[in-house]
């Protein structure tokens, strides 16, 4: 697959950041790349990386290297997949299932957001190997029925989200219009006009193919639009949610269970007592909790404490060496949320492969100056 003309200079994921924040109106852009009250832990998670040193060894016989690499009883191409990310679909077109399609190419993993704006059964039918995060409600019926329809679409990984009893503080993309769901007023509609390439290439594209978008995946049943005067009701709340409610999944579901969000040894004890297969090191990229620790700084404490569950982390990827970090502070496999998202708006499938392409041969080229030919040897590669 060609890379799209408008990427043709992109040569690193943080090139992106440049040409999505052109394209994208103003509160659009500031709902993705921003992260809670003053950002202090967005930018903590890009900091933590740049505090992690690597020694190389030399003389290595690396001509016969891989990155290839297990998870929960699946050999994937590479050490990293697409993290879940909310209303994708107002980024770019139908960036879910660009997103499914583009993984399911390169054989990466990658998680669909609940926030999404395509339904769940498309994407299933787009790549069969998609995840499912999905936000829960301390309610045990709707809870049932959620991840009953997550089954019935074929979906056999749930990420549950449990980061979130609250929601997040995001007073740039509020302040910007950004919210759920988006109040349509004369700002929005200018900052749309100002940008007349995401507003014919993506919005009024998404109109005519399937009208307005709606919050497609909270429940058994379609939501609201994402453009509208009326909030949703909400019957139940998440900050009831527990590890009771946990067990109680863990017993009923059928498939793989994880959790995402977690940033304490003392829970991933707890977590592995549940019987969960995974959990994702992570504090929802500095999007919930201002002054949450760097989930890097985190990692180390966590993995130690795993027992037989896989440990995934998000937060803060950009670069092979990030990837190569966290694989060797403990992670088993790592996820990457905003540069796939502006992969999805600028370039759809071609965009996402071209931007899995680049991280895939930085990953494999860090391999190779350390010394290493499979991912399991980078542990003693730390300095």
């Amino acid at each position: 697959m060609s890379v799209p003309s408008n990427m043709q200079k992109v040569k690193c994921l943080e090139d992106l950041d440049a040409l999505a924040k052109a394209y994208l109106p103003g509160s659009i852009w500031e709902f993705g790349s921003t992260g809670a009250e003053n950002n202090l832990s967005r930018e903590g998670n890009r900091r933590a990386f740049d505090d992690i040193w690597l020694q190389p060894r030399i003389l290595k016989d690396v001509s016969k290297r891989s990155i290839k690499q297990d998870l929960l009883g699946k050999t994937y191409d590479a050490p990293f997949g697409i993290a879940p990310m909310g209303a994708s679909a107002m980024f770019g077109f139908e960036a879910d299932l660009n997103y499914a399609r583009a993984a399911k190419v390169a054989n990466i993993p990658f998680v669909m957001s609940g926030s999404a704006l395509i339904p769940m059964e498309q994407v299933a039918e787009a790549n069969s190997d998609v995840w499912f995060q999905a936000y829960v409600d301390a309610d045990r019926d709707s809870i049932a029925a959620l991840s009953d329809r997550v089954w019935q679409a074929g979906i056999k990984n749930l990420v549950i989200t449990v980061d979130v009893p609250v929601p997040g503080n995001r007073k740039v993309s509020l302040r910007k219009g950004f919210e759920y769901p988006m109040r349509p007023g004369l700002g929005i509609a200018i900052d749309a006009l100002s940008h007349p390439r995401w507003l014919f290439g993506t919005f009024l594209r998404t109109l005519l193919s399937s009208g307005l978008p709606h919050i497609e995946n909270y429940g058994p049943e379609r939501g609201i639009p994402i453009i509208s005067m009326k909030a949703p009701e909400r019957k139940h709340i998440r900050d009831g949610l527990n590890w009771e409610d946990m067990k109680w999944l863990r017993d009923r579901w059928q498939g793989k269970l994880l959790i995402k969000g977690v940033l304490s040894p003392e829970d991933t004890k707890t977590a592995a007592a549940t019987g969960l297969d995974g959990l994702f090191v992570s504090n929802h990229g500095g999007r919930m909790l201002d002054t949450a620790v760097p989930a890097l700084k985190a990692l180390p404490e966590i993995a130690a404490e795993k027992g037989a569950m896989s440990i995934l982390f998000d937060s803060g990827i950009r670069r092979g060496t990030d990837v190569v970090k966290a694989l060797a502070l403990g992670a088993d496999f790592v996820f990457i949320g905003r540069p796939f998202l502006y992969a999805a708006a600028l370039g759809e499938q071609a965009g996402v492969a071209h931007a899995i392409e680049l991280l895939s041969q930085e990953v494999y080229r860090t391999i190779a100056q350390l010394g290493c030919t499979e991912l399991d040897e980078l542990g003693d590669r730390l300095y």
